[in-house]
């Protein structure tokens, strides 16, 4: 098994931490086993023996009356109680330890399929009865029969409105995101205009929920903030160690991070700030591709940010006339029959022809001239679909809840394509090969690596959640601020031993291994 590139301070440094993480859940595992074997063993006790008992058994697994030992590990550091194997913090936090080690080892297979040779590459192709075909296919055999109907009421009125819930804007991601995935896996490059609005509507969703969110609620909290930047940034800030990759690789993840930055700064402090270009430590980038090996190393942000720079804001207008137009809406409920099939058939027309004229004037650009105009008018289709999507009650009321689960894990879905669905083999690179787990037999290893890259996006999603659970405690900002110390401190003494033990002649023997 061949490893491409050599093995890097931050690799070694995740390696170290995650070994011990693993060894502590396995024990926790034991402890709990034991416990509940005993306790089972001894059920039919009488209470007497059963209280005796239970306080040995408790003793076995560091449980019962705390010695002085104990008491004194209680209020140490989770990091120190784990070294020193304080087995009632192993039996407690036994699932968070489950949990990390979980995600360690999705890592490590992250790292097998697009960083060593031990499995084979496939060569993209693009037919196009092949794509629509599959995409109808999974509308009709996953998509239409999960229609469902929500009777959910506006937080605003109490009234059935809905306009732009969040069933509907999961759904709405969910169908974009198998396109966009789609038009990766085939090298649909036909479609690229079409891809560009997708990503444009992300950003606009970006601009929308942060705006509702923070306007209405005015949650400008510790918790609030950190949760966020927890929930975009987790996942990509260990793909970017395990597979030394740069930041904008991701390139959504930075631009969905700083355009919330902008949404959180301009509403939690009321201030003008100049936010001038990026470090370009962190968004720097530069293809290892020798035919873009040209571009400066901000060149990748500017043309990603560059090209949504504008629609974010337009997200926030929507979000800010969100209650003015559900008032309108419920307005227009209540008028005559006559007059609202007249006025909803005049929205539904306009709309149409909108996109119409959008569609034959811009869309059908060529992709160099479509990215000039694309910052301009990609809120034209958008604002079409709303209108179009949110007409009459019944068009607001249901969602396809396929679309809107894989809507929820979409950030999941993006990171974990571009190393498990498909392959890059070196840092930075981009991924323009398939991952074949089945060589030779293309629509058979579609079928096998599309189904386990889904499920294990999937167990990432609920791995995040329960670890941002866990570290980011709401309400609680002594707590966080003492994690993220905790954290930096975890990361320097890790880098700091990483950094030595690399500079050993060991790290030869190491690198041979490739």
């Amino acid at each position: 098994m061949v490893i491409s590139g050599p093995i890097t301070t931050a690799q070694v440094s995740f390696l170290l931490g995650i070994v011990p993480v693993v060894a502590a859940w396995i024990y926790s595992e034991f402890l709990n086993y034991k416990n509940s074997v005993y306790a089972k063993l001894h059920s039919d006790e009488n209470l007497n023996e059963v209280g005796k008992e239970d306080d040995t058994a408790a003793f076995l697994v560091g449980g019962g009356p705390q010695s002085a030992k104990s008491r004194t590990l209680s209020s140490a550091n989770p990091i120190v109680r784990i070294l020193l194997v304080d087995k009632s913090f192993l039996l407690e936090n036994r699932l968070i330890l489950r949990a990390m080690s979980e995600f360690g080892f999705l890592m490590a297979y992250f790292f097998l399929c697009d960083r060593t040779d031990f499995f084979a590459s496939g060569i993209k192709s693009y037919n196009r009865d092949l794509f629509f075909f599959l995409f109808f296919l999974l509308v009709i055999v996953w998509g239409i029969p999960s229609f469902k109907i929500h009777y959910d009421k506006s937080s605003l009125s109490g009234k059935s409105t809905l306009y732009l819930n969040r069933y509907q804007t999961e759904e709405w991601k969910g169908w974009m995101q198998v396109l966009f995935l789609m038009y990766h896996y085939f090298a649909a490059v036909e479609i690229y205009n079409y891809v560009r609005v997708c990503l444009a509507a992300y950003v606009w969703m970006t601009g929308f929920g942060n705006f509702t969110y923070y306007y209405v609620l005015k949650d400008f909290s510790l918790a609030r903030f950190a949760k966020t930047m927890f929930r975009l940034n987790f996942l990509v800030f260990f793909s970017c160690i395990v597979l030394n990759n740069s930041y904008m690789v991701y390139y959504i993840c930075p631009m969905h991070t700083f355009f919330t930055l902008f949404i959180y700064g301009a509403l939690g402090f009321l201030n003008k700030y100049n936010h001038k270009s990026p470090f370009e430590f962190l968004l720097g980038y530069r293809d290892p591709n020798p035919a873009r090996s040209h571009f400066a190393r901000m060149h990748e942000w500017h043309f990603r940010s560059g090209l949504d720079r504008y629609v974010w804001i337009i997200g926030m207008i929507y979000a800010y006339y969100h209650p003015t137009v559900e008032r309108w809406l419920e307005k227009l409920e209540e008028t005559e029959t006559k007059r609202r099939i007249s006025i909803k058939v005049a929205v539904v027309m306009i709309s149409s022809m909108v996109l119409y004229v959008w569609a034959k004037a811009i869309y059908n650009l060529d992709k160099l001239t479509y990215n000039k105009y694309h910052p301009y008018t990609s809120w034209i289709p958008i604002t079409a679909f709303i209108c179009i999507r949110n007409v009459t009650p019944y068009f607001r009321s249901y969602s396809l809840t396929f679309f809107g689960w894989l809507g929820k894990i979409t950030l999941e879905t993006y990171i974990s394509q571009i190393h498990i669905w498909l392959r890059s083999a070196i840092p930075d690179a981009q991924p323009r090969m398939l991952l074949a787990l089945i060589p030779g037999y293309p629509l058979l290893n579609f079928m096998l690596t599309t189904a386990l890259y889904i499920a294990i996006s999937f167990r990432l999603f609920h791995l995040t959640n329960t670890l941002k659970m866990a570290f980011v405690p709401g309400k609680d900002n002594k707590r966080i601020i003492c994690n993220i110390g905790t954290a930096v401190a975890a990361s320097v003494v890790l880098y700091s031993l990483s950094f030595v033990l690399l500079r050993n002649p060991l790290t030869y023997l190491i690198n041979s291994l490739g």
